[in-house]
């Protein structure tokens, strides 16, 4: 694989165009805003989600979701509950044969699908791969050492991927469990807000503590009902993403959690951003989740409420 097509420039989807020309492959980014295209054309800088950092010339953005897929392989990087609809778009022009590598983490409100279940459904025979971790997109661009989680149960797949990606500061460790993968990196998200909200109230590190290690529990708990492996929640994809969400402001949920816990209204929040804060949509959709398999998360249940 040469050729890496990413669906999403965000800043982690940014982040991932950079890791991948660093690895040596031609990179075309897919911008959903016109603005953010021109910009890493014009001025080789995303100036809306990652302006600090100068991109490499040879990555190219488009607007056209036709030229993303236009490749070896493709990254979706896009919010998770956009997935679906963009998948669906990008659907009509995807090669067969070429892989799509979800780096979304979330849960489909309305259905409480996993985002490869919604590929399945919208990209159906297309090879299915999940790259997930404790990640900042800012550390990740700075070239700062980082390792996360490759899941597959394509041996071959993973093992072509892991050489088209790694590189000597971004080292990806192989899973086989493509549920558990999904399930921590969409419910540390939620346990984040919680642990923002501790620190906003100046409730204390053993509290934070505390919470995150039962949280840890709601993330098995959870995980192994829908299929997983419970030796993924101690991995990069589950405990080692839930200690680094929950620990720093970088994170946006737990950003998201501290202002909450000094007083702000949630909506005020939201529209302060221009960039979306997963936990707030993956709260209600993993209550209703548990609930079909029957499974208490009683922090996630309180986040949620």
């Amino acid at each position: 694989m040469s050729k890496i097509g990413i669906i999403g420039a965000g800043a982690w989807g940014t982040a991932l165009a950079m890791v991948s020309q660093r690895a040596g492959n031609e990179v075309v980014i897919q911008a959903h805003e016109k603005d953010v295209a021109a910009s890493i054309n014009g001025i080789n800088q995303n100036l809306i989600y990652l302006k600090d950092f100068k991109l490499d010339k040879k990555i190219i953005a488009t607007t056209d979701l036709s030229k993303a897929t236009d490749a070896d392989v493709v990254l979706i990087v896009t919010p998770a509950q956009f997935v679906r609809p963009v998948c669906e778009i990008a659907s009509k022009n995807w090669p067969s044969g070429v892989p799509a590598v979800i780096c979304s983490k979330g849960i489909e409100q309305d259905s409480c699908a996993l985002m490869s279940e919604v590929i399945g459904e919208v990209l159906p025979g297309k090879p299915i791969a999940v790259l997930s971790g404790p990640a900042f997109a800012f550390e990740v661009a700075s070239n700062l050492p980082t390792a996360v989680t490759l899941a597959s149960d394509d041996e071959t797949l993973a093992k072509v991927l892991m050489e088209t990606l790694n590189n000597r500061f971004f080292r990806i460790y192989r899973s086989r469990d493509i549920i558990g993968t999904q399930i921590g990196g969409a419910v540390k998200n939620v346990l984040a807000i919680a642990c923002g909200i501790i620190e906003g109230l100046n409730l204390g590190s053993n509290a934070k503590s505390a919470l995150i290690t039962r949280g840890l529990v709601e993330i098995t708990r959870l995980g192994m009902a829908k299929g997983a492996q419970a030796e993924t929640f101690y991995g990069l994809s589950g405990l080692g993403d839930l200690t680094l969400t929950c620990n720093a402001m970088q994170s946006r949920n737990f950003s998201l959690g501290f202002a909450l816990g000094q007083g702000k209204k949630l909506q005020q929040i939201i529209e302060e951003r221009i960039s979306v804060t997963e936990g707030v949509y993956t709260a209600s959709t993993m209550v209703k989740l548990a609930g079909r398999l029957n499974v208490s998360l009683p922090i996630c249940s309180v986040v949620d409420r």
